[in-house]
């Protein structure tokens, strides 16, 4: 049986449609492949304990005897109107800080340890005391003493030396015990021992 001319039109169109869209089905399918990358941020907290010098300063020990070294010298170039300078210099040979304050207490001594009359006093009467002095290891502190090497006062000789020579000082700083120091160069301290010292500071 004969087709109508535009039945086998339409009939082609729909095998030519059927075709691509079979071709579309079996021609592949195109992959794409995404690469994602995922930053993780982590947050780490750390504590650092630190200490303050000054809190470690205000909680110093008083030195003591075991913790200081030291020495009484001549201070060059100080003679003069009868009287003279030695620098007492304390250092701290210990394994922490420590303080020394005010004027320090002292005792003459002869070549074979013996006291001699002593007395010392504040070269400036009334000046505070309370002001400590921090020693850390290795830390030295200095106070001068102005005395008369040879002219005598009440009551001494006055030929020959006013007192025995002192060839020693013995020291009690602010903490327990003592230490002795050279006297350099051993002299005699006229006035029963009279020293009039400077307070402790950091500078000599």
């Amino acid at each position: 049986m004969a087709l109508p001319e535009g039945g086998l039109t339409r009939a082609a169109a729909v095998s030519a449609t059927a075709a691509l869209l079979l071709a579309a089905g079996c021609g592949g399918s195109t992959i794409v492949t995404r690469t994602v990358t995922v930053t993780h941020t982590a947050t780490v907290t750390t504590t650092t304990s630190t200490t303050s010098t000054a809190t470690t300063a205000s909680s110093a020990p008083a030195c003591s005897g075991g913790d200081l070294d030291g020495s009484f010298a001549v201070v060059p170039g100080s003679a003069g109107a009868g009287q003279i300078s030695y620098e007492l210099t304390l250092t701290n040979r210990g394994q922490a800080p420590c303080f020394v304050t005010g004027i320090p207490d002292v005792q003459l001594l002869d070549a074979s340890g013996s006291p001699l009359s002593t007395h010392a006093a504040a070269a400036r009467p009334g000046e505070a005391l309370a002001a400590k002095i921090v020693l850390a290891p290795g830390d030295s502190a200095y106070a001068q003493a102005r005395f008369s090497p040879d002219v005598p006062g009440v009551g001494e000789q006055q030929t020959g030396p006013c007192e025995p020579r002192a060839a020693r000082m013995r020291v009690s700083p602010s903490g327990p015990g003592s230490l002795e120091v050279p006297v350099r160069p051993p002299t005699p301290v006229c006035e029963q021992g009279a020293l009039r010292f400077e307070l402790l500071s950091r500078s000599p």
